[in-house]
């Protein structure tokens, strides 16, 4: 009897315990499943859940992209680098790839795949952890397009909202319109978003033209970009690449075959993301002025500015510029007392500091449109983004001479062979006790020379005297008229430079002299089109006329000579070995602190400039045609290989030619030495008519008028022959 009671006490108790374990379950269950429905129904209350609505039109943000002339990207701006794609565009290994390691069921569920959901409270329980997640595509992209009401942060309410918007996403849109969506707007690293930017990051090409192996990489590169980043940690990317090929392999979207072939392909990333580490002064400039015009909404609304740049102009440009300040450092032209570049950037990593080192800077421009095709604004845009092509305002030196020659040529009382001494100047100026002595770079004096000689020679005392004889207020309009936008101040040393100028506007300036009379402003940006290739800005072309033609061909024969046989010759055509048709003008200020060349042919025109931020002499005996000038001419061998080669210019045929000495400035004799004597055109009347002084006599010929001109005239034999007898008749006196 105790036996029955016993058990039946034990049976009772067991039935008890387990009423109770159930009943516990039950609450714990309905606990469960009202917290689950309080956190259902209140986690949108008050508009916490995003609109779907919002995404009927929605685009996603898009990086402001810059492309070359050629139509090359040079780099994109914008806090997210993103290029949208549309589905059917891309090859399928792209979908298959994602949907193979992100979602495997995003075909069979309708915005929430329960297994997964399962699988990850299963998994957390087990780890009494939140690590495991189970984000569909659908739930992914609602987190992404939505980022301000879906933070980051692991927590129940935001994963509840994320699934509610997820449903209401699928309820809305088809299935490819959520793929398309999320492809465009996931986060691949660094500054690139979409798969778009992360294929031109990559790789260098649009993901339109990936292959499996590299869209296997896009792929497994989601989950944490920075662990993955091929560039950064190439054998974790190659695991994570081989990973998702072995998914889609047992997915079905390749064969066994196809998996290892793809696994054996090797990663191959582009050597550069873009050009945007090239020509990173040129585009700071662009996009200074695409933002004065349109604001910084323009860097996330996927707007392309189509420009002027020529990139293999640029890369020649850069290094035949960063070349020769290299050779410069290196002391090739004799000693260079301040720091190289290199050590300035040592000590800077060493301290913090960064010592004046030598900088340069380079702008080139289409001669007949004024479109930028290359620009250098210093050696590091990192250690300085100070743009010294269009920003540095330093003296021309020598560079300005050529508007004081313009302006002369332009009263009709000067020619080219005009005569100037080239002697001693002493001048009193207004408010100060001493006299202004200016001086010759050689610190000599070579006496009476004509314009073309004092311009090629670059001699200082010619083209102050001529400055003199035509006013300063005639020179300052000249400088003007040709675009110098800088103060250029009323004193007497303007006419050698003193004034301080711009480099691209002294590249613009000389567009004149290259097109035969018009000067072209510079532009940067072709047209700039919205997200829907509607043209936004079109910038015009701006072209003046500033001289006629016929005074023009004379200037630009004038700066010919500089490169022919003046004090660029050497650097140009001796040792550069540059032998189109070229004129140009070396510069350099009197203490050496600046030194320039402003060279052009019929279609290019280029500036460079060397000196240091704050003005310091470079060296001692500095030339701009020493140490600018091998730049220009390395920049321009480069450009030349590529196109063909410039066209001399026409010389009008109205011009009157006449061959004349050049120490007098009169018409050569037979008997002028023939290093004395040069070839110079004239407009109409203004021509020399008498014989040079110095060298007239010639027996049997007479200076007289004939049919094409005054010309020297062999005298008629019995002519000849009786001066002959008079003179010996004469001597026997």
């Amino acid at each position: 009897m105790d036996t029955v009671r016993r058990l039946w006490n034990a049976f009772w108790d067991s039935r008890a315990a387990r009423r109770t374990t159930g009943l516990s379950m039950l609450a714990v269950m309905g606990l469960g499943a009202g917290v689950v429905w309080g956190s259902w129904s209140r986690a949108c209350a008050g508009g916490n859940c995003p609109s779907i609505a919002s995404l009927d039109g929605y685009r996603a943000r898009e990086a402001l992209k810059i492309y070359a002339a050629d139509g090359r990207l040079i780099t994109e701006i914008g806090t997210q680098r993103r290029t949208v794609v549309r589905l059917d565009e891309l090859p399928p290994a792209v979908p298959a790839a994602f949907l193979a390691v992100e979602d495997q069921r995003f075909y069979e569920h309708g915005g929430v795949d329960f297994r997964g959901v399962f699988r990850a409270v299963v998994k957390n329980a087990l780890t009494l952890s939140f690590e495991e997640g189970f984000s569909t595509i659908s739930m992914q992209l609602a987190r992404n397009v939505f980022p301000e009401r879906l933070p980051s942060t692991k927590t129940i309410v935001r994963k509840v909202r994320e699934v509610r918007v997820a449903l209401e996403l699928e309820r809305t849109f088809p299935k490819e319109r959520i793929l398309e969506l999320y492809l465009n707007q996931v986060f691949m690293g660094g500054s690139l978003y979409g798969v778009e930017a992360a294929a031109q990051g990559f790789f260098g090409k649009s993901a339109r033209d990936v292959n499996v192996a590299e869209a296997a990489l896009l792929a497994g590169v989601l989950r944490y970009p920075n662990f993955y980043d091929p560039r950064r940690n190439p054998n974790n990317a190659l695991r994570r690449r081989n990973l998702v090929l072995n998914l889609m392999r047992d997915q079905g979207y390749l064969t066994h075959e196809e998996a290892e072939q793809w696994k054996a392909w090797p990663i191959e990333l582009s050597q550069r993301g873009d050009f945007g580490e090239i020509a990173p002064y040129f585009v700071e400039w662009v996009r200074q002025q695409v933002y004065d015009r349109f604001g910084s909404a323009i860097f996330e609304r996927g707007y392309r500015v189509y420009t002027t740049l020529d990139l293999d102009m640029q890369v020649a440009a850069e290094r035949s510029l960063e070349d020769q300040l290299v050779v410069i450092e290196s002391e090739a032209y004799g000693p260079f007392a301040h720091a190289t570049y290199l050590e300035a950037m040592q000590q800077a990593a060493e301290t913090g500091q960064v010592v004046p080192y030598l900088q340069g800077a380079l702008v080139s421009l289409d001669a007949r449109t004024g479109h930028v095709r290359a620009m250098v604004g210093g050696r590091d845009f990192q250690d300085s983004k100070f743009n010294r092509a269009v920003q540095a305002e330093r003296q021309a030196g020598s560079t300005f001479k050529p508007f004081v020659y313009s302006a002369a040529l332009r009263t009709g009382l000067f020619t080219t062979s005009t005569i100037i001494d080239d002697a001693p100047i002493s001048l009193t100026l207004e408010g100060d006790s001493l006299p202004w002595e200016p001086q010759n770079y050689e610190g000599d004096f070579r006496g009476p020379m004509t314009l073309r000689r004092g311009l090629a020679l670059s001699r200082n005392l010619v083209a102050i005297r001529l400055g003199e004889q035509i006013g300063v207020p005639a020179v300052r309009g000249e400088a003007l008229r040709f675009g110098l936008s800088t103060p250029i101040p009323i004193y007497p040393a303007i006419h050698i430079g003193s004034a301080s100028v711009r480099p691209i506007e002294m590249a613009s300036a000389y567009t004149a002299f290259a097109t035969l009379g018009e000067r072209a402003a510079p532009i940067g940006i072709v047209r700039v089109e919205d997200e829907t290739g509607a043209i936004v800005w079109e910038p015009q072309i701006r072209r003046d006329r500033v001289m006629e033609v016929n005074h023009a061909w004379l200037m630009t024969d004038l700066l010919k000579s500089v490169v022919n046989n003046g004090s660029a010759y050497r650097a140009v055509r001796e040792t550069g070995r540059f032998f189109h048709p070229a004129g140009g003008k070396t510069g350099t200020t009197n203490d050496g602190t600046d030194v320039w060349f402003v060279g052009f042919t019929s279609e290019i025109v280029t500036a460079v400039w060397m000196g240091f931020d704050q003005p310091v002499k470079i060296k001692a005996n500095a030339a701009g045609g020493v140490l600018a000038a091998p730049a220009w001419t390395s920049f321009m061998n480069a450009v030349y290989e590529r196109r063909l080669a410039p066209s001399d210019w026409q010389r009008p045929a109205d011009l009157v030619g006449a061959r004349i000495d050049n120490i007098t400035g009169r018409l050569a004799t037979p008997y002028c030495p023939s290093q004395n004597t040069d070839q110079e055109w004239y407009l109409p009347g203004t021509q020399p008519r008498d014989p040079c002084p110095l060298h007239w006599f010639r027996p049997g010929f007479t200076y007289r008028e004939t049919g094409e001109g005054r010309r020297w005239v062999m005298m008629p034999g019995e002519t000849r022959a009786a001066i002959a007898e008079t003179r010996v008749a004469r001597s026997r006196q």
